[in-house]
């Protein structure tokens, strides 16, 4: 039985900074962001999105297609939790009006908590296929200004509907995975920005990546050459091209630059203009790929490597399915890309710093212009909208 991805949808909010803008206010020549990171834009949430509003902005269109009411799960994967008790999945299945016959799961682990929702769905299926599964993997990656981090900024959420006889790509048993406990990259409790020892993590996560590697082989007897195409985990855009060169130098392969470029640069395109997403942003990058790849890519390999910092990893493939292309939502992607509205530094600095859901009563102007919002919060308990847009 084929058990993957049968439906996939990604949303960002709906402003962007420019590395431009970011550079000229901190007086630094910008090729260090557009060519030293690789990235030209971060989407930036307004102070009425949070994760369950971009959570339900990527679910809905998936859900228009398909039986809501047939959703038996939803597993939601976030490091930008919105409550340390109730979770964020829960919020979202009341904003979508999902089927009371579903269980509802937060998980975390930092960036690698999408791969584990995603695996924990197509396990499930298999030991059920009656079972159809929402996976959603969101975050709204933050730091403090003026630190190396806030370049690396932005937020994104990515809905998969996970299925047997998946119309888009079916995941392959079997995986390698590695963990290992470090402390690149951590948030505490009391803190609403992450910390990131950023050259330590970056060497953890190529050390991951080769540990991960050894294993996928071990467990499943596939090789580089049998894999056509590589997602990686994407904290920046040249982060990728270091895996994929740290990968290619472990196995001894031989490739041309354009063989190289073939291999990761479709799925890159979306992060460099979006940003950090966490959770998201591997899945991101395969959308990219789905979406900007030149290729009809039927019947090829698929290779996922998802990092999160603390750390655990993970390499899986997956094989894309005939006639995917039919149910890509390209075309929505590339109007919410190119339909946000670009910041002033200082606008930027305003929704940063009106971010604060500390308070026991606020309630938020109308900024975002999806079809949900946060609205406000009430003697402490969050409360959501619908939109008219």
């Amino acid at each position: 039985m084929k058990v993957g991805i049968d439906l996939i949808h990604f949303a960002t909010a709906d402003y962007y900074l420019g590395l431009d803008t970011f550079a000229a206010e901190k007086h630094i020549d910008v090729e260090k962001f557009t060519i030293g990171i690789g990235q030209e834009r971060m989407s930036i949430a307004p102070p009425d999105e949070d994760v369950v509003s971009l959570a339900a902005k990527a679910a809905a269109p998936l859900l228009e297609q398909i039986n809501a009411n047939e959703i038996s799960a939803v597993l939601f994967a976030t490091e930008t939790g919105v409550d340390q008790s109730k979770s964020a999945g829960v919020f979202l299945h009341g904003l979508l009006g999902l089927s009371n016959r579903c269980r509802v799961i937060e998980f975390k682990h930092a960036c690698y908590a999408g791969a584990a929702a995603l695996q924990m769905a197509t396990t499930m299926v298999r030991a059920n296929p009656k079972e159809k599964i929402l996976v959603i993997a969101a975050d709204i990656a933050k730091y403090d200004i003026d630190t190396s981090g806030e370049a690396t900024q932005g937020c994104g959420a990515v809905a998969m509907l996970i299925t047997e006889s998946p119309r888009i790509i079916e995941i392959e048993p079997g995986s390698g995975f590695y963990t290992d406990d470090v402390m690149d990259f951590w948030r505490p409790n009391h803190r609403t920005t992450a910390l990131v020892d950023g050259k330590y993590s970056t060497k953890v996560y190529l050390n991951s990546l080769k540990h991960a590697w050894e294993h996928f082989t071990e467990q499943t007897g596939r090789t580089f050459n049998d894999i056509d195409y590589f997602c990686y985990h994407i904290p920046f855009t040249k982060m990728a091209e270091k895996a994929h060169k740290t990968l290619v130098k472990k196995v001894g392969a031989k490739l041309t630059q354009a063989q190289f470029d073939a291999q990761t640069l479709p799925s890159q395109l979306y992060n460099r203009i979006v940003g950090n997403s966490y959770s998201a942003s591997l899945f991101v990058g395969f959308i990219s790929l789905l979406d900007n790849s030149l290729q009809n890519l039927e019947g090829k390999r698929i290779s996922f490597f998802s990092y999160g910092s603390g750390c655990v990893a993970e390499f899986f493939t997956g094989i894309m399915q005939p006639g995917y292309q039919k149910v890509l939502m390209t075309a929505d992607h590339r109007k919410q890309i190119d339909q946000r509205q670009p910041l002033s530094y200082q606008a930027y600095l305003d929704f940063y710093h009106k971010t604060d859901c500390t308070l026991e009563n606020v309630v938020f102007p109308l900024n975002n212009k999806g079809p949900y919002r946060l609205a406000g919060i009430e003697d402490h308990k969050r409360y959501y909208e619908k939109t008219n847009h």
